[in-house]
């Protein structure tokens, strides 16, 4: 099972301290040395909206290089990808992944534009990337609720995945966390019925639901499930928003329900206390760091 690793930028962009680049790229390679493969690096947003995520192209241009890591940088607009095109070949992320917003009010506040006229914009910016040789996600956010006008209904999804076009990925966000497990498995079905493209998802623990989520959704067939080392971060443009799910629980869970992820539970968790300590937070949302692996060494 796959874990992607959005910590160095979902987790990053919404807590309060701007952490140097330095640290940022030290965080990827703690990450990397724990396991993780794929890993959603920056965000090419307005720096004046993300500070967190301003230095994107130096980080690009920092992290290391090896066969079999994947790095994906997060897009909102051509504007974005324009910023992704103009570094070195050598420096470019991997993948992309465009977010679009499941409601207009959200989208409007979040992109400064319809939900529909963000999927006309991401068509233009897919069919670019893939001639730039990049891998493309597609992320509707807010698939599970908006927190502006409530309930989002599996037909609104189904709608806009099915206007899409080409998709090499498609992830479906829990962006405020309010789903529950029988809205992934309604969600899957009325997706599956207009793309046969490989399933991701992304949620956050707001409500104490996310590993119940994700569960779920590996059950169903998803392929890749994001999580933030220690559990940081969430949207800074949605009210109330708390942490992803931590990527060490997250691992914890699926190792031992025999979903091997490659991820190796104690430099994980080490990784995710120490990227707290360098935000300042007193402690993480994550578990693990606390509980320790199990069995783990019982003469202790």
């Amino acid at each position: 099972m796959d874990i992607v690793e959005v910590g160095p930028r979902d987790g990053l962009q919404n807590e309060k301290r701007v952490l140097p680049t330095g640290t940022k790229v030290e965080y990827v390679r703690r990450a990397i040395a724990a396991g993780l493969t794929r890993l959603e690096v920056v965000a090419f947003a307005r720096p004046d909206r993300v500070p967190q995520m301003a230095d994107a192209e130096d980080v690009l241009r920092d992290l290391p290089r090896a066969d079999g890591i994947r790095y994906i940088a997060l897009v909102l607009n051509g504007r974005g990808l324009d910023r992704i095109l103009a570094l070195g070949e050598h420096d470019r992320p991997h993948e992309i992944n465009y977010v679009v917003v499941a409601t207009d009010e959200f989208s409007r506040r979040n992109q400064g534009m319809t939900t529909m006229a963000s999927l006309d914009a991401f068509r233009t910016v897919a069919r670019r990337a893939r001639e730039a040789g990049l891998a493309v996600t597609l992320t509707v956010a807010a698939s599970f609720g908006c927190p502006f006008t409530g309930e989002v209904k599996p037909d609104r999804v189904r709608e806009i995945v099915a206007n899409a076009g080409e998709l090499d990925e498609l992830c479906i966000a829990d962006t405020i966390g309010v789903g529950v497990p029988v809205q992934v498995t309604e969600l899957a079905a009325a997706v599956r019925e207009v793309t046969a493209a490989p399933l991701r998802a992304h949620f956050h623990n707001t409500r104490n639901t996310g590993y119940a989520n994700a569960i779920t959704a590996a059950g169903l067939g998803f392929t890749a499930l994001d999580a933030s080392l220690g559990g940081i971060g969430g949207c800074p443009f949605a009210p109330a928003a708390t942490g992803n799910i931590a990527t060490e629980d997250l691992a914890y869970l699926l190792n031992r329900s025999g979903l091997a992820t490659g991820v190796a539970i104690g430099p994980a968790a080490a990784t995710g206390a120490w990227i707290g300590a360098e935000l300042g937070l007193a402690t993480v949302p994550a578990q693990l760091g606390r509980a320790g692996d199990f069995p783990g060494d019982l003469s202790e």
